[in-house]
């Protein structure tokens, strides 16, 4: 029993001198602002991923034309399945990298930018066949978490 109040005093004491000190834990501090960039990313990613990897074939509300599927919706754009794979490589590509910044900082321009480039087309596309405003919004709304990651 007298061992703690013992202990207790020679760490205090050994605390004072600065022999101590480099036992406590050394953890890294996020600041709010950090968690919010990094829900975005995971939000934008995941996302983008969702779109070309799983729903890829499937119909949604977001689709351009009366499209039923990528392929259709590529279809409605003019543009040929080479290109369709192409786009969804690219975005794929540049999902990863901004995942992959949340761990690697230097990666999240290229990934940001990239998105937003993609983002940008999408829109315009919509906006090229005449599709009704909502259908836009997703790509819009990625467009802008993009820009905003690249900006912060």
């Amino acid at each position: 029993m007298r061992f703690l109040p013992i202990m207790i005093k020679v760490l205090y004491d050994l605390n004072r001198i600065k022999i101590c000190h480099t036992f406590k834990p050394q953890f890294k501090y996020f600041d709010t602002m950090e968690y919010i960039e990094i829900i975005i990313k995971l939000v934008i990613s995941l996302s983008v991923l969702n779109v070309w990897l799983l729903r890829a074939n499937k119909p949604t509300q977001w689709r351009g034309g009366n499209a039923e599927s990528l392929k259709d919706e590529f279809q409605a754009y003019g543009f040929s399945e080479r290109m369709m794979k192409a786009v969804g490589s690219i975005k794929v590509l540049l999902s990863l990298l901004i995942i992959a910044s949340v761990f690697y900082q230097p990666l999240e321009n290229i990934g940001a930018i990239g998105m937003a480039i993609m983002m940008a087309g999408a829109v315009f596309m919509h906006i090229k066949i005449k599709d009704a405003l909502k259908r836009s919004l997703p790509a819009f709304i990625f467009l802008c978490l993009s820009l905003l990651v690249f900006f912060i």
